[in-house]
């Protein structure tokens, strides 16, 4: 079984995606489960910092078993946000399996160093919940001294941070995710590099970046992630995938097992929604 660990599914008309404005005008439409070919299971991603986009995608998750799990949005520095927490975790039911601030958007690139959200990340842990970072290198400082105020709580670093591949800067964001890479319980997903490329998907620009997040990571730290439907953009999901796949052979070989679907049904709890012979796996 391959787990898609990052794809999104989003309806402009029921929901705002203030981000779409600015995005190519392709994705400013639905993209829903029957849009995209593939047998793949997959982990949902939240697209819009609205509550209710999550309950969106909880009900997607139930309408397609190969959905195994949705990582929501909740307003983490409001007064009751672990109210809000714990309510998200009711109403899925089991689905909810993490959360994910927009990070990238937020103005002030200290944000997640503010102590109004300690409360939010120590109820995302104890709610065994992860921590989807949605970042780039402005935040890893912050990022890492925020982790290491929660022990144990598990945090994934979104399309590696997202370094500015089409600019080739590499040194300052190769040193500021191997810091990262040495907390405990950081996992990283190989996701969403082939558009930053530029405007044309360029593989081999992407092949030091890469290289770089397992030589960091481990093969067992590393998850594939699709990005659909912004992959759109640059490549069609079974292209990327064929190219991810390449590239752990490359640097990583040995570990496709983990990075195409046991890291991510580990560090997600997805066994619940899995197949029983693929769930007995442990860490």
């Amino acid at each position: 079984m391959i787990i898609d660990s990052h794809r999104h599914y989003w309806d402009p008309g029921q929901l705002e995606y203030g981000w779409l404005a600015q995005a190519p005008a392709a994705l400013r439409r639905p993209f829903l489960p029957a849009d995209l070919e593939s047998t793949d299971a997959c982990v949902l991603v939240q697209a819009a910092p609205d509550e209710r986009e999550t309950l969106f995608l909880f009900d997607l998750a139930r309408q397609n078993p190969n959905v195994l799990g949705v990582v929501g949005w909740v307003d983490m520095e409001a007064d009751d946000a672990t109210q809000r927490i714990a309510a998200l975790v009711e109403q899925g039911q089991g689905l909810l399996r993490g959360i994910r601030p927009m990070v990238q958007d937020i103005p002030d690139t200290e944000w997640l160093a503010r102590p109004s959200l300690d409360r939010a990340f120590d109820c995302l842990r104890d709610h065994a919940l992860v921590f989807d970072a949605l970042v780039d290198n402005r935040h890893l400082r912050a990022l890492s001294q925020r982790l290491t105020q929660h022990p144990g709580l598990i945090t994934v670093v979104d399309h590696g941070a997202k370094p500015n591949i089409a600019a080739r800067e590499f040194a300052a964001w190769a040193s500021a995710i191997a810091r990262v890479a040495q907390v405990p319980d950081v996992i990283c997903k190989l996701s969403g590099l082939l558009t930053l490329t530029g405007e044309q998907a360029d593989v081999a620009a992407i092949e030091p970046y890469a290289m770089h997040l397992f030589e960091s990571f481990g093969g067992r730290r590393v998850m594939w992630g699709s990005d659909w439907p912004v992959l759109d953009t640059h490549a069609s999901y079974e292209e990327w995938k064929a190219c991810a796949q390449a590239l752990t052979r490359r640097f990583a070989p040995g570990h496709e097992a983990d990075v195409f679907g046991e890291t991510a049904a580990d560090v997600y709890s997805l066994a619940a929604r899995m197949a029983p012979a693929f769930s007995g796996r442990t860490a």
